[in-house]
């Protein structure tokens, strides 16, 4: 394996901490650890954004020069001492706190967690176009490396700007530059990359609330790292749980939850030899429930995972504000800017969990002890009529927030607006917010399924905070919730709605309410408001996509909640056995109700534990033609004639020249395509996937991005290019602007026998039965 480049990768990590960490201490100075986890993803933010607006205008390698002068810049102007400056001295805030323990328990978090995903990848590194979206995602990769301006040209759609959100993409070629690493070795070490940002940001976000509230924040950190990159949902649990029953109550459970999921009969009685990592994310008819482990050994470098660490970072954001006294409104007023900047950036990298960033602010906002209405000058008269009653004083915390919030993401939208003028507006693609049906609602099985251990968790996390006398009422409230819930077929009433309304009123009624609650409403919040609406476009079908890109988000704040309730059991239930009483009888109950908070984080831990088991240790055993992190040296493996002629496509052809393959689609008006699989398989367009040399008409994900009458003409033309009479060709070949003509497998069982013995085409390059062919405008008829 390329170790020499695993390292160059940690030093230049280490680097981006080192200079960051002032700038992120700054932020979080009110959080325990003072952000340091946060620090990465901070350095990305602020080395990404300058490089896109110039990008522009000017893209390249020496870009990279313009986020680092920022960052440092930044970094220098948060946390270096101004009056020493004056005086000719280089030293550090005298108020600028760094926590070196919280750094090296990050760091070392970091180190294992990147680690840990190289190794899987090292194990697996193909982008391969089964199972996912590996040639899209490498093919944006290979794009924006040969780019000089941005947007980058669509090497699926040749002489178009891309229409899909690049901006993790665009983070990981500045971190393949910043290591002077190709694009086939930097696919997998960004992978692992953003992993390690993840995992981090959850440690510290669960290190941070749990020593807020009183609790270990090492095991609270430790706590949401599991959950966050390494739990599971309760599917493969589950099953063996199913297995472990008599033969005659298996079958008719096994009908039961089979008629209600994606899974068949057989499936759900599968032993552990017939194990797949694949079944547990396809639980939800329809949908995809995926969750970090799973999408990480699936190994996309895909927007809906990038996306995370900018999500958990817009959370500590908002968590750094929930800490934060009225008094420190300057202090306020910056957190809401730089949660500004974060949301413009996340709209490039994953435009679905733009609105969850500053939804997750708002709930922070709204449920601190501060009054938002405080950050805006002159309006202490109004705060006294409105302060009144209860009721106008809440409805002014909420529209306040409101107010705030809503300027916060109006900015985000104006920094995105040449991505979103550039890559999203027009095409002809159509997209529409529908409302479910109660045939397409979550059952009551799949919910549990997907979200089990989370719900059980908070629930009793609910019932503790509540205590005796709210439970009763509340209880009886939601037993008829239940009965609703049923007559209407709509699962989600009852197992996740509640977790809103009761959540919302625990941190209104709390003297001291706690920002796990927050996280913990905020995944509710999302989960039902996909049972109730959907984005039906291309995508599909159905609300696939919609629950495909949603659910990830929800796991992760979820798993950050996840690792301060837990330990908040352990603290709570520890404190109550250590009281010294003389009653026997209750020091023994205490003892009982901590040996109970004990079961439960340790049944919860090893129910999420079984598929990370199994499929990891699937992993490490799946044969293998050697370690490596050359995402591409599968097609030298499997198909040396064509990735001998990509090879030298990729070394050979600069910029973005046009160039003719059969298009990315079985369909055809006029010929009789003879290629078994087309999308998600070899034959679908890895020339322009694996090199970023755009094609006339790549896979047909460019119906959703473009249209279809866009995509399909340009097919027919495309058709017409390789069959159709010589005048015809000519004028497509020359209107396309084509440069070069690919002839192979996929182009000859598409078409048959190919005319090339024209005299404006000359051979550039053969191996095997592949030919690359120049067109010489000039002897163009």
């Amino acid at each position: 394996m390329e170790y020499a480049l695993v390292v160059r990768w940690l030093v230049m990590f280490a680097a981006l901490w080192a200079i960051g960490l002032p700038l992120a201490a700054r932020l979080f100075r009110r959080l325990p650890g003072h952000g340091a986890g946060f620090t990465l993803p901070v350095s990305l933010v602020v080395v990404t954004l300058p490089v896109y607006y110039v990008g522009h205008v000017w893209f390249g390698p020496a870009t990279l020069l313009v986020g680092l002068v920022a960052l440092v810049v930044a970094s220098a102007a948060s946390g270096l001492d101004v009056s020493a400056l004056r005086s000719g001295e280089l030293r550090l805030a005298p108020d600028l706190d760094i926590d070196r323990r919280a750094v090296a328990e990050a760091a070392a978090v970091f180190a294992v967690a990147f680690l840990f995903a190289v190794g899987l990848r090292a194990l697996d590194p193909a982008v391969h176009a089964g199972g996912g979206e590996k040639f899209l995602d490498f093919g944006l990769l290979q794009s924006l490396a040969r780019a000089s301006v941005l947007p980058p040209e669509d090497m699926w759609f040749a002489g178009e700007p891309v229409r899909y959100y690049y901006g993790g993409h665009l983070v990981s070629i500045l971190l393949a530059w910043s290591t002077g690493t190709e694009p086939e070795f930097a696919y997998n070490l960004a992978l692992a990359g953003f992993f390690g940002f993840l995992v981090t940001a959850a440690f510290e976000l669960g290190r941070g609330i749990s020593r807020a509230t009183g609790a270990s924040g090492r095991l609270g950190g430790v706590l949401a790292v599991f959950f966050v990159g390494f739990a599971s949902n309760l599917v493969t649990a589950g099953r063996f749980v199913l297995l472990a029953l008599p033969e005659g109550v298996q079958r008719p459970i096994a009908q039961a939850v089979a008629e209600r999921s994606r899974y068949s009969v057989s499936q759900i009685l599968a032993s552990a030899s017939d194990f797949s990592y694949w079944d547990a994310s396809r639980v939800i008819p329809g949908t995809i429930n995926e969750f970090p482990l799973f999408a990480w050994l699936n190994g996309d470098l895909h927007a809906h995972m990038m996306g995370t660490p900018f999500l958990l970072l817009a959370a500590g954001l908002a968590f750094a504000y929930f800490r934060t006294p009225e008094s420190a409104v300057g202090e306020r007023r910056l957190l809401v800017g730089v949660t500004a900047l974060v949301g413009g950036l996340q709209i490039v990298v994953d435009t679905w969990s733009f609105p969850s960033v500053f939804g997750v602010f708002f709930l922070g906002m709204v449920f601190a002890p501060s009054r938002p209405s405080t950050l805006v000058p002159g309006s202490a008269r109004l705060r006294t009529l409105t302060d009144r009653n209860p009721v106008t004083r809440e409805a002014t915390r909420v529209v306040g927030t409101t107010t705030v919030v809503g300027l916060a993401g109006a900015l985000a939208v104006t920094l995105a607006i040449p991505f979103l003028l550039g890559s999203v507006a027009g095409g002809g693609s159509t997209r529409t917010i529908e409302i479910l049906s109660p045939d397409q609602r979550t059952g009551f099985g799949a919910l549990v399924l997907v979200h089990g251990a989370f719900l059980g968790a908070f629930a009793l996390h609910y019932a503790k905070r509540l205590g005796p006398r709210r439970l009763l009422p509340v209880v009886a409230g939601l037993a008829a919730v239940v009965v609703v819930a049923v007559v209407h077929s709509f699962a989600a009433l009852a197992l996740v709605v509640p977790f809103v309304l009761v959540g919302w009123i625990i941190l209104r009624l709390a003297d001291s309410p706690r920002f796990d609650t927050v996280l913990v409403v905020a995944g509710a919040g999302l989960v039902m408001l996909v049972e109730l609406v959907f984005v039906n476009e291309q995508a599909g079908p159905g609300r696939m996509n919609t629950v495909f890109k949603t659910y990830m988000q929800v796991w992760v704040l979820w798993g950050c909640a996840m690792g301060p309730v837990l330990a908040g059991f352990v603290r709570d239930t520890a404190d109550a056995a250590d009281l010294s009483l003389p009653n026997t009888a209750f020091f023994v109950r205490s003892e009982a109700i901590r040996a109970l908070g004990v079961v439960v984080v340790v049944l919860l831990v090893a129910s999420t534990s079984v598929y990370a088991g199994l499929a990891v240790a699937d992993h490490t055993q799946t044969p293998r033609e050697e370690v490596t992190l050359d995402a591409t040296a599968f097609a030298e493996w499997y198909h040396a004639d064509e990735s001998t002629a990509i090879t030298w496509l990729d070394e050979n052809v600069e910029g973005n020249p046009t160039m003719l393959t059969a298009p990315g689609t079985k369909w055809s008006a006029t010929v009789e395509d003879n290629r078994e699989y087309v999308m998600y398989a070899w034959r679908g367009n890895p020339e322009s996937s694996l090199t970023g040399v755009p094609t006339v008409a790549g896979w047909a994900h460019e119906v959703g991005y473009r249209g279809p009458e866009a995509y399909y003409d340009r097919v027919r033309d495309v058709d017409a290019m390789y069959v159709g009479n010589e005048s015809t060709r000519t004028r497509l070949v020359e209107a396309y602007d084509v440069q070069y003509v690919w002839v192979g497998p996929g182009e000859r069982a598409r078409y048959g026998e190919i005319d090339t013995d024209v005299p404006w085409l000359t051979p550039v390059h053969r191996s095997g039965s592949v030919v690359v062919y120049e067109v010489e405008e000039a002897r163009l008829p």
